[in-house]
């Protein structure tokens, strides 16, 4: 507003001081006189600016009438381009004006407007390798990718605008989704600018899309070359993409080949437990499990891994479960403290049959961090020490609603995925995948009104026993025989991170109640009300409990039947 009005103050003193210096040199009297070869001229002030401003416009005349001739006195001295030249200098700065009010517009936004600046550019100049370019870019800023397209094929005969042609209709191949011919215009670029920044990294993500793992580490080896990646990320990406080539080239039936690579990829990141994983099978495929140790050991120091123990596990497979909880040894002590070797040693433990050894385990891991493993480990301990079933339910309920644990989750767009790959499936990035536990809440995939099967099935902790107000109430349930709800338990190896469909359904064993003893048995003792009975007729101190894993289904009634008379 200040500047506003400093400016029309400016323009009314300019017209005033203009205004009376007119009107005093039209009251003074003094002429100016001319006198040349005999002629005199006499002239008032004001004729005399008159005269002097119409001799200025003479001059500039003469001027370019002085140019004209010399441009027509080269042509015919042989220059035959002299007057065409002469003329072309006004189209020039025409022409380049427009181009620059285009290249305005095209920074703008104003597609419309910039393709008319590029028609008047085109029309003045002589440059279609500025003014094709311009034309493309303003026809992309107007969404008319056909003009587009066909004036980036222009640009393509020429050698100076080869390179932006390549890379105009590289850009539009991806908008469009064709990501195999975007590849082929991008190595072309590639090989005509192999330092381009923009290009390296669009033909490096283009390549671990299409699986062409062999060029994206060309590529990854010519940016550390050239400085545009740091050290331990390109070791790392490179581990990444000899990990993918690796098991490309095991599909194939090249075993030698794919643990060579694997290896390498394991050396060069040790925290890359696919790699190690894949290293570690390729040795006991060889009958090397020294190497299969070592590698595995290492990598398990660095970040512990459910599929660290299954490889670990596949070493030695026939062992039995102590032989195998004091080989595992080794393996916990490199990480003591660590969640995951708790769990596993919790699942080495349950699979020896030393239930409070799993319990002392796991420790305060189900309260402090309810998951469904540890919730899983927690029911199958509580069913080998002979709890309640109800008890048993209780952990099993709680499990449902409880978060799956560490999954491969995108660092990027959060995705979760079963499995690790080298990209992610939604956003497409490369090596974002970090195993860790999803920081939304809803991830899991919930049954509708699991939230109420504690309340339902049993609190853990509590048996049915405690609760109990009515005796005779509670006898009548319990003589009806009621069937019982489904739950699911995990069906993986010991070590194994449970995925979705990991999960089956089974029927928890039932238990029998009575108050009196079978008719027509004098012989047989009186129980208590609430005792259970074993299938074979026993008392619960008798029977022996088959210890149910959380990643084992239960034995049905017939395999506990015979495994009762083996023993």
């Amino acid at each position: 507003m200040l500047l506003s009005l400093l400016k029309i103050l400016f323009f009314f003193a300019v017209v005033l001081a203009i205004a009376l210096g007119a009107m005093q040199l039209s009251e003074t009297g003094q002429t100016l006189r001319l006198e040349y070869a005999g002629t005199e001229i006499a002239l008032t002030p004001i004729k005399a600016i008159v005269a002097l401003l119409v001799l200025m416009v003479l001059a500039w005349g003469v001027f370019k009438l002085l140019g004209l001739v010399l441009a027509f006195i080269r042509f015919i001295a042989g220059d035959e381009t002299a007057i065409s030249r002469y003329f072309a200098r006004s189209r020039e700065r025409k022409g380049y004006d427009a181009l620059g009010e285009g290249m305005l517009a095209v920074a703008s936004g104003e597609g419309k407007l910039a393709l008319a600046k590029a028609a008047r550019a085109e029309k003045f100049l002589d440059r279609p390798h500025i003014t094709d370019l311009l034309t493309a870019q303003a026809a992309e800023v107007a969404g008319d990718s056909a003009r587009a397209n066909a004036t980036y094929r222009k640009l393509l005969e020429d050698e100076r605008t080869r390179f932006v042609g390549i890379r105009g209709l590289m850009r539009q191949k991806l908008e469009e989704g064709d990501t195999k011919a975007a590849m082929l215009l991008a190595q072309k670029a590639y090989a005509i600018k192999p330092s381009h920044k923009e290009i390296q990294n669009t033909l490096l993500d283009l390549q671990t899309r299409e699986h062409d793992w062999k060029g994206a580490r060309a590529i990854l080896k010519d940016k550390r070359r050239q400085g545009e990646l740091p050290k331990d990320v390109a070791l790392r990406r490179d581990a990444v993409l000899a990990l993918q080539e690796a098991s490309e080239v095991l599909a194939q039936g090249n075993s030698i080949s794919a643990r060579e690579a694997a290896i390498s990829a394991a050396k060069a990141s040790p925290d890359l437990i696919p790699a190690s994983v894949l290293a570690a099978r390729g040795y006991i495929a060889q009958k090397d499990p020294r190497n299969a140790t070592r590698i595995l050991e290492k990598t398990w120091s660095v970040r512990p891994h459910p599929d660290i123990a299954a490889a670990y596990a596949e070493i030695v497979p026939d062992e039995t479960p102590n032989a195998r909880l004091r080989r595992f040894e080794a393996l916990l002590r490199k990480k003591p403290d660590h969640e995951e070797s708790r769990l596993l040693k919790a699942e080495l433990l349950l699979a020896a049959e030393d239930f409070p050894g799993a319990r002392r385990a796991l420790g305060d891991l189900a309260e402090t961090h309810p998951t469904v493993r540890t919730l899983s480990i927690m029911a199958a301990v509580e069913r080998g020490e002979g709890a309640d079933d109800s008890v048993v339910r209780g952990w099993l309920a709680r499990a449902l609603t409880a978060s799956r644990g560490p999954q491969w989750v995108c660092d990027k767009c959060h995705n979760v995925m079963a499995n690790w790959a080298p990209v992610c499936d939604s956003c497409n990035g490369f090596d974002t995948l970090t195993w860790r536990e999803p920081a939304e809440k809803g991830t899991t995939t919930v049954v509708p009104g699991a939230e109420m099967l504690p309340l339902l099935v049993g609190a853990p902790g509590k048996t049915g026993t405690d609760e109990r107000s009515d005796g005779d109430s509670i006898a009548a349930a319990e003589a009806t025989p009621k069937p019982a709800a489904k739950t699911e338990i995990p069906d993986v190896a010991p070590g194994m991170v449970p995925r979705e469909e990991d999960y089956v359904e089974v029927e928890p064993a039932s238990t029998v109640t009575t108050s009196e003893a079978p008719a027509g048995d004098s012989a047989a003792a009186p129980m208590a009300e609430g005792d259970a009975v074993a299938p074979n007729g026993k008392a619960p101190d008798e029977v022996e409990f088959t210890p149910v894993r959380p990643d084992v289904e239960p034995l049905d009634s017939v395999q506990q039947g015979q495994s009762t008379s083996k023993r």
